[in-house]
């Protein structure tokens, strides 16, 4: 059974990770509205990722007979000022939500909840993952700077990358 303070902060990562969802799809939607397709789909695929997220803790909220309760989400930013600013805010991100878990580990340590630390140990080891794919992608996009044809051609690639792992 989860205590209150447990519930509570579960509840609070729910939202978290469909804002991550929403913020997500806005950068998608900027991708495709600057016609880089690939990174809007990779966005795209990430929403999707962040929902399924969201979802995990919802089911375990209720598994251990807890009370899943559902807040505002957040509006996400919707204008960039470059794909090296997209990426940027997804790495910055990534590290936020990365900081949340930890948050929830040490409370779920603290209250000696052994349960809950060994699901959240999955979203700990996920977000090593997540940190080092938008940190490759950034570097990337820094490396190729405003070269409209290489920037072409990693968009193509990590839209790609996005259809292998759908």
């Amino acid at each position: 059974m989860l205590s209150e303070t447990m519930q509570t902060a579960l509840n609070e990562q729910v939202n978290a990770e469909l804002y991550s969802a929403y913020l997500y799809l806005s950068m998608s939607a900027y991708c495709e509205s600057k016609n880089l397709a690939g990174f809007a789909r990779w966005m795209r695929r990430q929403s999707n990722e962040e929902v399924s997220h969201g979802l995990k803790i919802f089911d375990y909220i209720a598994n251990q007979n807890g009370r899943v309760i559902l807040k505002a989400v957040a509006q996400p930013p919707n204008e960039f000022t470059s794909m090296a600013d997209v990426w940027q805010q997804t790495l910055d991100h990534e590290r936020h939500v990365s900081g949340l878990i930890h948050k929830l580990y040490d409370l779920a340590g603290r209250e000696h909840d052994y349960a809950t630390q060994s699901m959240l140990q999955w979203f700990v080891s996920e977000q090593v993952e997540e940190e080092k794919t938008a940190s490759r992608i950034l570097e990337e996009v820094k490396m190729i700077g405003p070269s409209s044809s290489a920037l072409l051609f990693l968009d193509r690639h990590v839209g790609k990358e996005a259809e292998a792992k759908e």
